[in-house]
């Protein structure tokens, strides 16, 4: 399957940085988010368990927080017909 990419880095102040947060938290909620911009679109669907990791980070006068969740979509969902069994 063809990698799927989508990248995003801008300036933003604190209200459009939360603004953008709570709609990814709408994402979660409803496990349908969509990004797009400039062309450039991915739809992802989150579900089951996921990994979460935050990472904070102060040296000097920089500063900068990574947030990262990840999952593995699950596998299709086998119809009756293709699960069987033979017993001799």
């Amino acid at each position: 399957m063809a990698e799927e990419k989508f990248v995003f880095d801008s300036l933003q102040d604190c209200g459009s940085i939360k603004d953008f947060l709570e709609s990814l938290i709408e994402g979660f909620e409803k496990r349908s988010i969509n990004l797009s911009t400039n062309g450039n679109e991915i739809h992802l669907e989150p579900e089951g368990l996921l990994n979460f990791t935050i990472k904070a980070r102060k040296k000097g006068t920089e500063n900068k927080i990574s947030i990262k969740v990840s999952w593995k979509d699950a596998p299709a969902a086998q119809s009756p017909e293709d699960v069987f069994l033979k017993v001799r």
